[in-house]
């Protein structure tokens, strides 16, 4: 029998307000790990350090069905000015529960971690893996990981990523998958000169501004049903000295294309190269993520909008938008993974907030999935 939202124990509140109050700015945990091993009685849990990072996978075996997995980050970005209370203390006002990380992600932690605790009957394997650095260089938290439950043969079947997806209201929105990012410099090169005569240099500036309205904003692709198009975003064009009457030598201009499966960085050099067609340049490209999708009729998707439509009356969009997650790395190792949160408005902004009936819920949720799974 479903729980109604009023029976809700109040634990999964108190474990939101003790996980707020412990300072884990990136890279540190702010001994979160270390209390959670403790909290989960009868999970096995298995620290994986590396590099100054705290990693933590607990997992408990139930039966011989699917290991289903939930998994995120205990690290916050700094808390920076602007904050009406204290970023480091959960501050209860108006229905709402305010601080560093209460949106992104630790009223997602709490509700995973509560709904674990109070599983039971489950048929196969569940489990935890929390990292201390989502929000920085995530050089050493998932990916080692997963590298470890690779080599112990302990991957998971699916994973939910509880990072904050809902957009307008509590409910409206899964990820099943996320765009790429595809980092690039292009530096033309020409010959510096006087001003005053033209003829005797080769103007960089010149020589793209020409082929510029076929490169700025693009789309390079046409996008499909899980993404929209991948678009070329010149984040920055830089060429001369910083005077008036010497033409440039070289001309260098950065962008960014939040790439979907359709688009990838041998298309984007060709893209490059004929535009440039003629020029002197060179091009780096750096694949900073890979895009990813989790089919939507694979089971945890099916399962999991279901148990959302339920608790919430809300049938949630399937999305892949905003920026990347760890959710990418999981992918890769042909992982069914999706994400789902509360409402993202105030993320890594000052007053993050998040409401009281979003943390129970997503608690009735996750709990629900567990029981159903």
């Amino acid at each position: 029998m479903i729980m109604k939202y009023e029976d809700v124990t109040v634990d999964v509140l108190e474990l939101l307000q003790k996980m707020i109050g412990s300072k884990s700015q990136t890279p540190e945990d702010g001994g979160l790990l270390d209390f959670i091993s403790n909290y989960l009685e009868g999970f096995t849990a298995i620290r994986i350090d590396k590099g100054g990072v705290k990693n933590l996978f607990a997992y408990r075996k139930f039966g011989e069905g699917e290991h289903l997995c939930f998994a995120g980050h205990v690290d916050v970005v700094p808390a920076g000015e602007g904050w009406h209370t204290d970023p480091f203390v959960a501050t209860l006002k108006e229905g709402y529960i305010y601080g560093r990380g209460a949106q992104d992600m630790k009223s997602g932690v709490s509700a995973f971690t509560q709904a674990l605790k109070e599983a039971k009957n489950f048929k196969g394997t569940l489990s935890l893996l929390l990292t201390s650095d989502e929000e920085g260089p995530a050089t050493f938290g998932t990916v080692e990981v997963l590298k470890y439950l690779q080599e112990h043969h302990l991957l998971p079947d699916a994973v939910v990523v509880a990072e904050p997806t809902c957009e307008t209201m509590f409910g409206d929105a899964i990820k099943v998958g996320r765009r790429g990012s595809i980092n690039g410099v292009l530096e033309v090169f020409g010959k510096q000169g006087h001003a005053a005569y033209p003829e005797k240099a080769i103007n960089p500036i010149h020589q793209l501004a020409a082929r510029l309205p076929n490169i700025a904003g693009v789309f390079l692709d046409e996008g499909d049903h899980y993404f929209a198009p991948s678009q070329l975003v010149i984040t920055d064009i830089r060429s001369g000295i910083e005077t008036t009457n010497v033409s440039p030598g070289k001309l260098k201009m950065m962008f960014n294309v939040r790439n979907s499966t359709a688009t990838t960085k041998e298309s984007i050099e060709a893209f490059i190269a004929k535009q440039c067609d003629g020029l002197e340049y060179t091009l780096t490209l750096d694949q900073s993520a890979k895009p990813f999708v989790t089919d939507a009729h694979t089971r945890i998707v099916q399962l999991l909008s279901a148990v959302i439509s339920e608790v919430t009356t809300t049938i949630p969009k399937h999305s892949t938008a905003g920026g990347t997650s760890d959710a990418r790395f999981i992918a890769e190792y042909g992982i069914d993974v999706i994400e789902f949160g509360v409402m993202n408005d105030t993320i890594h902004a000052p007053n993050e907030r998040t409401s009281i009936a979003e943390v129970k819920s997503l608690y009735h949720v996750f709990s629900t999935l567990i029981q159903r799974f």
